[in-house]
């Protein structure tokens, strides 16, 4: 496609500041729930140190989070194959998934490389054990996208390869994404494919709700998240709506998928949760919240001292890959030394900031520099390489 055409439709800040915010809170999210999960596993008490709403909103929002991050994806994904092609019917199959690939494809196969290491040399926390799998099993998983198939019929795997479970689904959905726009060749068609994931997530949740983890791991399970994205991104591309209207839309899906996060424990199978639905719930409420940001509403609140915030956002595809390798460090360590359980919050706060700075660290000496390398032919400068998640 002629990239001047594409260059004249971008128009507005190029960057969304609350789709940055938003990114820079789940990470941290995921990052403390699996910081708090491995002092519980290890058996230590630290479950009553803080008050239970604000416990279960700091350490236990970690599956709310990454469905997050899906409902994210989809809408950048969509929102930017529509800005580069103009029409989803037209997406390049080869050029998205170079863009995909460059994106993708340099920090797995690093931590790929750093976990076959550890794993070689029998490190007690990033060893994977024999009856679940082989490295060169697990490492195939990881690249043809089915550790989650792999952990839900033979168990989990250490944490740094778990992580890799929503990239599996997220990357077999983008996979299918291009196919399916091109064969449909219509939009409307291709709504119809996105509300009957929708209405199978929960569905597929709630049979298999008590079969650890797959209940929650399965691509069914999961792929609705990434199909109220592609929505919350073809209404924002395609109805103008009025700005009371996305104020609106902004305020109640907040404060609806907060609630979820606050009032649904994301284990329990009662309520909501017993029909698959808490995560609907979540779902719909984040398609809301950057159906607006992707209007324009919400994006200027937004960006005022949250600089950090957003920059956390910005490396947090690296932060998310990475951040097991100190968490599992640590807590080896924290083990031999048996120090005072009282000097437990800084071991949290160092595991959280060690993380950041790993992720970040990676993002802009490794993956950032070579994902612009490694796109620039597909996308013949376009503008937005940094904006795909």
């Amino acid at each position: 496609m002629n990239t001047t055409s594409i260059q004249v439709q971008e128009s507005g800040p190029f960057r969304l500041d609350g789709v940055d915010v938003l990114r820079g809170l789940c990470v941290l999210l995921v990052v403390m729930h699996h910081i708090h999960l491995r002092f519980v596993l290890n058996q230590y008490d630290v479950n009553a140190a803080l008050p239970h709403g604000l416990n279960q909103v700091l350490f236990w929002s970690g599956y709310y989070a990454v469905i997050t991050f899906f409902v994210i994806s989809g809408f950048l994904i969509t929102r930017l194959s529509i800005r580069r092609w103009a029409s989803l019917e037209k997406i390049h199959v080869g050029h998205f998934y170079t863009l995909r690939a460059a994106r993708i494809l340099p920090c797995l196969l690093l931590v790929l490389v750093v976990l076959s290491v550890l794993h070689w040399v029998g490190s007690p926390e990033f060893t994977i054990k024999p009856e679940r799998a082989s490295l060169g099993r697990a490492l195939g998983a990881a690249l043809t996208f089915h550790i989650n198939w792999l952990e839900g019929h033979h168990g989990y795997l250490p944490g740094s390869w778990d992580v890799l479970w929503s990239l599996s689904v997220e990357e077999t959905f983008y996979l299918l994404f291009p196919l399916i726009c091109v064969l449909l060749r219509r939009e409307r068609l291709l709504l119809l494919v996105l509300f009957c994931l929708i209405i199978i997530g929960p569905i597929n949740r709630a049979l298999l709700a008590d079969q650890d983890p797959w209940g929650d791991y399965a691509y069914l399970s999961c792929m609705d998240g990434i199909a109220f994205g592609c929505l919350a991104a073809l209404v924002s591309a395609r109805q103008k709506l009025s700005r009371r209207t996305l104020r609106i839309l902004l305020a109640v899906g907040a404060a609806g998928a907060f609630l979820v996060v606050l009032l649904c424990n994301e284990d329990a199978h009662v309520g909501l949760s017993r029909f698959g639905l808490n995560v609907t719930a979540l779902e719909a409420g984040i398609a809301m919240v950057v159906l607006a940001f992707g209007s324009g509403v919400g994006n200027e609140a937004l960006s005022s001292g949250t600089g950090w915030l957003r920059a956390i956002g910005r490396c947090s595809y690296e932060i998310y890959l990475f951040h097991m390798l100190v968490v599992l460090s640590l807590i080896g360590l924290f083990k031999r030394m048996h120090p005072a359980m009282k000097t437990i919050p800084l071991w949290y706060v160092s595991m959280l900031l060690l993380s950041i700075l790993l992720g970040y660290l990676v993002s802009r000496i490794y993956s950032e520099p070579l994902n612009r390398r490694l796109r620039a032919p597909a996308q013949g400068g376009y503008l937005g390489a940094r904006t795909i998640a």
